[in-house]
């Protein structure tokens, strides 16, 4: 069972995935005001008194204050993305003043899931415009299943919010803030919806040639695709060049998988190589490339999963290590030496399903995991005990629709990025501590942490990733891509 579909008549897809319907945008009417009553009219003063005519026979001052306290206990004044519904004829516009890059980018089909290809174009890098490598997998209509394709792109012309404030910007930038951004893609035909994707590069093996980027593309056909796309990101840069029909055939195709799948990892500790895949069914297969280029899965799967995987998570510090997450509620983490291939500890985290999970490249006992319920936490992974029932350090019940996506800054251990159903990206900071009077209070606004840095609108938000090689970026996919950068981070 797919757990997402394009077509808006089909049955109701697993995890509420589905695509609301298109919204009418009248912008005219969204500042529009109406005229008011002075409520203030009936007052008249005397020489000798001051006599106060409030609408329901109070003094106003009286009634102002019961009203106000009526508010901070009621927060459906105050608008809140992803919360508060809009008003038939009403659309959310971003505000320019707290946004340092803000661009979207429509593709053919949607795409559910994509990967950040890091370039050659230097670390930590903040000059404008800029540009940036992604690989994608499409989800067009099932009556036109064979227009899916691996989408290899070059986005590039990524200017700054014209008068932006970005102090780390150089101020020899040029004058092409107002310049649209451009599209560039190489098609990979596939002939099913890709439900996740997953990019890595093997190191150069000379001074003179280029990392070798690779793909895993997972399939609702239940097969998993690996794609050497080297050519294509290439191929950007050199005019001319043609891709071959050999050139788009995978490299390798698994097919252990008995059901399609959402979770897929390559290991950064295992440079030429190592992916995990994980299906439906429970099951977890793990794929080494070999000496010679070649691919080897292992057909003994890593069992104990009672329901379908929804994440792998390869550990950043331990080679032989790596997490799963499950809709059985629970998060596992194996070792891959284990001649048993059953799970080192077993935790049950959540009384739903487990869709995603992110370890933090920075302090590697961290781990941050998002339920169907709409709850997202973190976990320190030195705590866990087998015979012990584990505490998150932090848990958020902000979003009330299932967490699609989250991921740690790469350079910041405080700062992680989530994407939930709610059409909402939003990015948070750990930093901020706990308040027990102001933890569910900011503002005057209930039930909004103080750790909650920005909220960023993008209808149908299915998938968010930091751009590793440029500080506070953003990229999320949904109806179509949203590239950012917000002024908190």
């Amino acid at each position: 069972m797919s757990k997402r579909t394009a077509d808006e008549d089909s049955a109701g897809p697993l995890k509420g995935r589905s695509r609301p319907d298109a919204m009418d945008v009248d912008d005219d009417k969204t500042n529009e005001m109406g005229e008011f009553e002075d409520e203030f009219e009936d007052e008249f003063e005397s020489e000798d008194e001051i006599i106060e005519a409030g609408v329901d026979g109070r003094p106003d001052v009286e009634r102002e204050a019961e009203e106000g306290a009526m508010e901070l206990d009621n927060p459906q004044g105050t608008f809140i993305v992803g919360r508060t519904k809009l008003e038939p004829g009403q659309t959310l516009s971003p505000d320019p003043t707290t946004y340092r890059m803000l661009h979207n980018l429509s593709t053919p089909w949607p795409c559910l899931s994509f990967d950040i290809i890091r370039d050659g174009l230097g670390d930590n890098r903040s000059v404008y415009p800029m540009t940036m490598y992604t690989v994608a997998g499409t989800q067009a209509e099932s009556s036109k299943a064979s227009d899916n394709s691996l989408m290899v792109m070059k986005l590039s012309a990524l200017s700054k919010m014209q008068g932006g404030d970005d102090d780390d910007s150089s101020d020899d930038e040029d004058d092409d803030e107002d310049s649209d951004p451009l599209l560039e893609h190489k098609s990979i035909p596939l002939n099913s919806t890709t439900n996740r994707i997953r990019a890595h590069q093997a190191p150069a093996t000379g001074a003179s040639q280029t990392p070798t980027t690779l793909t895993a593309t997972m399939t609702e056909s239940t097969n998993v695709y690996i794609h050497d796309i080297t050519p294509h990101l290439a191929s950007f840069d050199t005019p001319g060049t043609i891709i071959t029909p050999q050139q788009n055939k995978p490299l390798c195709t698994i097919r252990a998988h008995k059901s399609e799948g959402y979770a897929v990892d390559w290991s950064t500790l295992h440079p030429q190589g190592k992916l995990l895949t994980g299906d439906n069914d429970g099951l977890i297969y793990m794929t080494t490339r070999t000496d010679g280029g070649g691919f080897v899965t292992d057909t003994r799967a890593f069992t104990g999963h009672r329901s379908s995987v929804e994440e792998l998570q390869w550990s950043p510090s331990e080679a032989s290590v790596f997490a799963s997450a499950s809709s059985d509620g629970t998060i596992r983490v194996w070792d891959i030496r284990s001649k048993a291939r059953k799970p080192a500890l077993s935790m049950q985290v959540s009384n739903v399903d487990v869709n995603v999970m992110s370890w933090s490249r920075q302090t590697t006992h961290l781990l941050a995991s998002g339920d169907d319920a709409g709850v997202w936490g973190v976990w320190d992974l030195r705590q866990w005990k087998s015979d012990g029932k584990p505490t998150p350090i932090a848990s958020f019940d902000y979003h009330k629709e299932q967490i699609t996506s989250v991921e740690w800054h790469p350079t910041d251990d405080s700062i992680v990025a989530v994407s939930a159903g709610d059409n909402t990206v939003t990015i948070w900071d750990l930093a901020v501590e706990l308040d027990d009077e102001e933890s569910k209070d900011t503002g005057g606004v209930a039930d909004v942490p103080p750790q909650l840095l920005f909220v960023h609108y993008q209808n149908l938000a299915k998938e968010v990733h930091w751009h590793p090689q440029v500080p506070g970026v953003l990229c999320g996919t949904g109806e179509e891509f949203s590239i950012f950068r917000t002024i908190s981070v």
